[in-house]
């Protein structure tokens, strides 16, 4: 800005100057009036470089340009402090004089008397994995990292080796010889490196075979030296005896081994006093013994790692066996919880199955008990963070040294029982936490989570990832597919996995319809499903009765799917009458679930003047709630949900959904679980918790909406909603009661949700760009592995050893055939097996087009004179008698066209033959099925093309009525016979009959048959056929594409040279066999290779997204963005992209987080937030990257659309987070947004994890700045109600 006195003449003093924004250091400077000469009138603050702007617009561009750049008069070289510094380095040639001292590679071990215990010596031990630290191993014995990192990891560690995978490291070979060489077991036959070797044994043994003379009476020497030991020996000095020698204690080795027994431990070698005899009949006991077991051990033996253990009968002396329990409780423990116990202490890993309520929860404080006793660590984890604060809360109770993990807090993280969510656990194990080291149980609690759709990928990463010194506890609900999960498991991690499972429910439920609405009505409640799991009709029909009777004979209610509304005055009032019903049978507390949050708070709104608590009840409640809502700050008390729901908890109503405010809903559960809160309505949230049951579960209605579209509860949905319902030890029965507001459900919905099969253990297992990183990162790990791992290729991995043996069978089988040596074959006999291969699907493609089109069914009609061939006719005459009916059922062609399969049409047909195949009448129908077999059985296999004439009697002609399909035939010839084909069907069956066998056959008949071979002989090389194009009508393009191909083949097979072979059907069925057997090792192989993964062509395809990003480099190698990446725990491509391209570098905190809730914000309906503009371009800077990101996968094959992929990043919360971040009260943050308060906290407490993200992503890149402005915005959202501590964890 200029200053200038005009106005008071010149003796004022005159000061030019301009404000200079300097663009590296962000500083506002003072310069002369003379570098800004353009605007003397009005000068504003500029922005430049530290050397002034470059010339823009100059009249003569070159001239300045040079001037600028060339002449040094113009720079500052006074203002040295904004120059590049320059430190020279100090010569110090004694530093190249020290090193690092290496680890030592040995230590001394005491030696001492096993019996006394006196000291005898010292031992010198080498030391392995000396040199192994967490950046450069997967070993267990590797160095500890910082303190600091010591429970989360960090990402630039090694993950442990996960259980279960075959380390890569090849063994060193032990380099110190002590002079004793064991030839037995020293010798190796495979090579270092290598995975298989020279096979001598073998070969020895077959010489030996040969050799051998079958005389008895011949002692072999290694009979004779039987038990001998190398010692007892005398060598020869003759070096033929001295070989002859070494390959009988060669023999003696192995027999030694044959005839021991592992069991009990004694040899069964013979002792120098036995006598010879015993020597030669032990020793060919023992031969006998080894070629028995020999066969027996041929045969695989599939193991089973998953047991499932008896849970019927009680368990016999349980406390004998188990006389020092690490934890008792005060009730006899059930059986299930027995069995379990035994297992904890023989250190097995189990998966137990119960209905809620059952007392799973057993096992798991069993097992951190043992932990405790064996002064070893468990891990707990749970599937959401509230419910790893209620677990803490209990357990807390329980034991003393208990930890909490979560996103926002840390609590006793040294603690021998950690609790925490899945996805915590599976940042540890990525991060290499030295605090699996000492992790000796896992228990995963409600298992049956994997089956959600997002986050079930995490259960699956995390069972994979587990070392292998850590155990295994699997809690669920029942589920019907226990063993296969344990198996899976088992073989994935190569332990045993005992599956106990109960179906015994510990309170038994009763299930009801509830019709009244009123008062008078409220009696209307009808058992549909008794204690016993019965499905009572009579219930049914009386709740239909009872509904229709009150609606009018005009209205049918029975069986409706319709829904009916109902208006609020009609719901308080059937609310009114259930709850009146339940009091006067002291049913409560009740949980009323409904499947949507605003009916929620509707329902408990519409009972505004039910009070259920006394005055002393009233009095506890209100001391919690002040006790509670003292950790707020005085605006955050006053809140209306605060308000509304606490007067609701005096009045014994509650309400728990995801929009409640943390703390509140805290204040709702623990109010319950006391029982001050007699009806609660809930959501099915409420379901996945601890054990607080109520008396009686209430269900609003049985539909519920997905996500997609409103459906019927799921048998496991409504099971673990309804197992709520009664306390042990309290309630003989629980009692579960449907409304029915508008009409009954369906009788069949009822029974499938109440009686069906629970919904089974499935995978969700999916790639994604984290996982991928950090298994590429790891040189050991593959991600293939991880595939191989996963649940989805459970069932086609388990028969891989299974598949290796065949594949060996297989190659061994191919040995053994020799390639066909033929002068005529040697050539192209392979090449014609290929086209006669490529033939056979084509010709059956023909056939199925021809019998499913108009014409060919009426071409093949009575009369009509067809080329057949069987097993025992080929290529003869033939005239059909009678088609059968095309059947319903078809198959689809290459065209994707359903047409009738030929095999499926049958045909009556005379065919002419020899006399000699003209068997008894008796059997003309069997060979005809026998026949058809052979024909279809030849179907299968590839058959030679061969043109062959037609088939003439030697002798005397004769001929069979057959049954054929229609693959038997292989020619429609333009001939048709006008002949009574219902006479001569008439005249079989009567020669079928006993008194007319010996009858000559009908004059019809014999004229067929003198017709056909009158036609054989006129035309040895066969009829004209008619043509599929012409005569079919055929029009599908790619089916006239066929039939070309197939003619084009035929006349290329005609002109093979091995078809002059005399042996040419011996060579073609040699070549057949062998060729088939190679496919068959093709597709063993193609099985057992990382080809037949089913995630492995998007697995490439996201890599070749990575490596266009730059994630990784050509050989897959994770560079700067691909580390950066593994820092982020959701979204990583988008963050780490907008990282990189700078878009959080110029923005402010509040700004920055404000964006950032787009990537944790998941609701899609709500109202538009206000943004600033610099909110809206950052806004749209995002979309525009996901736009790229969703392009360049579309571009590499991964199914991404462009729109669904912009979708999944909402910015309804974006205003509300930013006034929050700048100090916004939350009473005026609710005004901005319609979104539930819950979810705004939920919203802000996720951001708080994703600010650290970023944060760590800008200190690998070396952007302080960056990181400055996270911890400040991270520091802004972390106050008041949204980060106030848990009730669980005070």
């Amino acid at each position: 800005m200029e200053e200038k006195d005009t106005e008071h003449g010149s003796h004022a003093l005159e000061y030019a100057f301009d404000l200079l924004e300097v663009g590296c250091t962000g500083t506002i400077e003072i310069i002369p009036e003379s570098f800004n000469k353009s605007s003397k009138k009005e000068l504003k603050p500029l922005t430049t470089l530290p050397c002034g702007l470059p010339p823009l617009f100059a009249p003569d561009l070159k001239t300045d340009l040079e001037k600028y750049l060339l002449d040094p008069t113009v720079l500052p070289i006074h203002d040295f402090q904004r120059t590049q510094r320059f430190w020279p380095r100090e010569r110090d040639p004694e530093s190249l004089l020290f090193s690092d001292v290496c680890p030592v590679p040995s230590t001394l071990k005491v030696e001492r008397n096993p019996t006394t215990g006196e000291l005898l010596g010292y031992n010198e031990v080498m030391l392995t994995d000396t040199g192994c630290t967490s950046k450069n191993s997967m070993s267990l014995l590797r160095q500890p990292g910082p303190l600091s990192a010591s429970v989360k990891g960090e990402s630039t560690n090694y993950p442990f080796l996960p259980g279960g995978m075959e380390t890569l490291e090849t063994t060193k070979p032990g380099l110190v010889f002590d002079g004793e060489l064991n030839f037995e077991k020293d010798l190796l036959s495979v090579p270092p490196g290598f995975k298989k070797g020279a096979r001598f044994t073998e070969d020895k043994e077959g010489q030996e075979r040969d050799s051998m003379a079958p005389v008895p009476q011949i002692v072999a020497m290694s009979d004779i030296m039987a038990g001998t030991t190398l010692e007892d020996l005398e060598y020869s000095d003759d070096g033929d005896d001295l070989e002859t020698d070494e390959e009988d204690i060669d023999k003696l080795s192995d027999k030694s081994e044959s005839v021991s027994d592992p069991e009990d431990g004694t040899e069964g070698s013979l002792q120098r006093q036995d006598s010879l005899e015993k020597v030669l009949v032990e020793g060919s006991d023992s031969e006998k013994t080894r070629t028995s077991s020999s066969s027996v051990t041929d045969k695989p033996i599939k193991e089973e790692w998953a047991v499932m253990v008896n849970v019927t009968e009680p368990v016999k002396g349980f406390h004998k066996r188990v006389p020092d329990m690490a934890h008792k409780w005060k009730f006899e423990l059930d059986t299930f919880q027995k069995q379990a116990v035994l297992c904890l202490e023989n250190n097995e890993s189990v998966f137990v199955a119960a209905h809620t309520s059952a007392g799973k929860t057993v096992v798991a404080e069993y097992a951190i008990a043992l932990a405790s006793k064996h002064m070893t660590r468990t891990v707990y984890t749970s599937p959401i963070k509230a419910l790893s604060n209620q677990k803490f809360r209990e357990f807390k109770d329980t034991f003393e040294d208990v930890g909490l993990l979560t996103g926002d807090v840390q609590i006793r993280p040294e603690a021998s029982c950690l609790i925490m969510t899945t996805e915590i656990l599976r940042s540890m194990l990525y991060n290499g936490s030295d605090a699996i080291r000492d992790v000796e149980w896992v228990i995963f609690d409600e298992v049956h989570y994997i089956n959600d759709a997002e986050r079930g990928v995490v259960w699956e990463e995390v069972l994979i990832m587990l070392p292998a010194q850590v155990k295994i506890i699997l809690l669920s609900a029942t589920v019907p597919n226990t063993l296969e999960f344990a198996d899976w498991i088992g073989r994935t991690k190569k332990k045993k996995i005992y599956v106990i499972s109960t179906p015994k429910r510990p309170v038994p439920l009763q299930h009801f319809l509830y019709t009244g609405n009123s008062n008078k009505t409220s009696n209307e409640l009808f058992m549909i499903v008794d204690a016993d799991g019965k499905f009572l009709t009579r219930g049914y029909e009386a709740a239909v009765a009872a509904k229709k009777a009150r609606e009018g004979k005009g209205k049918d209610a029975y069986g409706s799917k319709t829904h009916q509304t109902t208006n609020i005055k009609e719901e308080r009032n059937i609310w009114l009458s259930l709850v009146e019903m339940l009091r006067k049978k002291e049913k409560l507390p009740v949980v009323a679930f409904t499947f949507s949050r605003k009916r929620v708070d509707d329902n408990a709104d519409q009972l505004s003047n039910l009070d259920l608590t006394t005055s002393t009840e009233k009095s506890l409640i209100h001391v919690f709630i002040q006790k509670a809502i003292a950790r707020l700050k005085g605006p955050d008390r006053q809140l209306p949900q605060v308000s509304r729901i606490q007067e609701l908890l005096k009045r014994g109503l509650g309400v728990h959904h995801s929009g409640v405010l943390p703390i509140v809903k805290e204040m709702v559960e623990m109010l319950f679980g006391r029982g001050l809160v007699k009806i609660l309505f809930a959501t099915e949230t409420f379901a996945m918790g601890v054990n607080m049951p109520a008396r009686t579960v209430v269900f609003d209605t049985t539909r519920k909406h997905d996500g997609t579209s409103f459906r019927d509860l799921l048998p496991g949905e409504y099971i673990q909603m309804a197992g709520r319902a009664g306390r042990r030890g309290l309630d003989p029965t629980g009692t579960v009661i449907i409304l029915c507001k508008g009409n009954v459900p369906l009788m069949a919905d009822l029974h499938k949700m109440m009686l069906g099969k629970p919904t089974q253990l499935i995978s969700r297992f999916r790639l994604t760009y984290s996982m991928i990183l950090n298994l590429l990162r790891v040189e050991e790990l593959r991600v293939e592995d991880m595939l191989k791992r996963s649940f989805a290729e459970f069932h086609m991995q388990k028969d891989a050893q299974e598949r290796k043996r065949q594949m060996e069978e297989v190659e061994e089988k191919l040995q053994h055939i020799n390639d066909v040596d033929c002068t005529f074959c040697s050539g192209d006999l392979k090449s014609y097996f290929k086209a006669c291969q490529e033939l056979s699907p084509l010709t059956n493609t023909v056939k199925a087009a021809i019998h499913s089109s108009p014409h060919g069914q009426r071409a093949l009609s009575p009369g009509r004179i067809v080329t057949i061939t069987t097993a025992e006719h080929k290529n003869a005459l033939a005239v059909i008698l009678q088609a059968g009916n095309t059947s319903s059922k078809g198959h689809l062609t290459m065209q994707s066209q359903v047409v009738s399969s030929p095999t499926e049409r049958k045909f009556e047909v005379l065919v002419i033959c020899d006399p000699k195949e003209n068997k008894s009448e008796d059997n003309e129908f069997n060979s005809s099925k026998e026949s058809k077999v052979d024909a279809s059985d030849m179907d299968k296999d590839v058959q030679p093309f061969i043109k062959r004439n037609l088939f003439l009697p030697e002798g005397r002609c004769s001929h069979q009525i057959l049954q054929v399909n229609g693959n038997a035939i292989t020619a429609i010839s333009v001939r048709q016979m006008k002949v009574d084909t219902t006479k001569i069907i008439d005249d079989h069956k009567k020669r079928m009959l006993p008194r007319f066998r010996n009858d000559l056959p009908g004059k019809t008949t014999i004229s067929a048959e003198q017709e056909l071979l009158r036609l054989s002989e006129a035309n040895p090389e066969g009829l004209s056929t008619m043509d599929p194009i012409k005569d079919f009508n055929i029009r599908d393009i790619d089916m006239v594409t066929t039939i070309a191909r197939k003619q084009s083949l035929e006349e290329q097979l005609a002109n093979f040279a091995c078809l002059n072979c005399p042996k040419f059907t011996e060579h073609f069925e040699t070549v057949a066999k062998q060729m088939k057997l190679r496919e068959h090792v093709t597709l063993l192989r193609y099985l057992l290779s990382d080809e037949s993964l089913q995630h492995r062509e998007e697995l490439q395809q996201r890599v070749e997204v990575l490596r266009k990003l730059r994630y990784v480099d050509a050989n897959n190698a994770v560079q700067l963005k691909g580390r950066v990446a593994c820092e982020i725990s959701n979204h990583e491509l988008m963050i780490t992209e907008l990282v990189f391209e700078n878009a959080f570098t110029n923005l402010h905190p509040t700004e920055i987080v404000a964006l950032l809730s787009c990537f944790v914000f998941q609701q899609r309906r709500c109202s538009k937030p206000n943004l600033t503009k610099t909110l809206e371009e950052g806004k749209q800077f995002i979309l525009q990257m996901a736009e790229r990101i969703a392009n360049l996968q579309s571009e590499f094959g991964l199914p991404t659309s462009v729109e669904e992929f912009k979708e999944q990043y909402n910015f309804g919360l974006v205003e509300a987070v930013f006034e929050w971040a700048r100090g916004m009260p939350f009473s005026e943050i609710t005004n901005l947004t319609d979104v539930q308060e819950g979810i705004i906290v939920r919203c802000i407490q996720r951001l708080d994890e994703t600010c650290r993200d970023v944060r760590n992503a800008a200190r690998i890149i070396g952007d302080p700045k960056l990181g400055e402005k996270m911890e400040e915005a991270s520091a802004m959202i972390k106050r008041d109600i949204v980060f106030a501590a848990s009730l669980y964890t005070q």
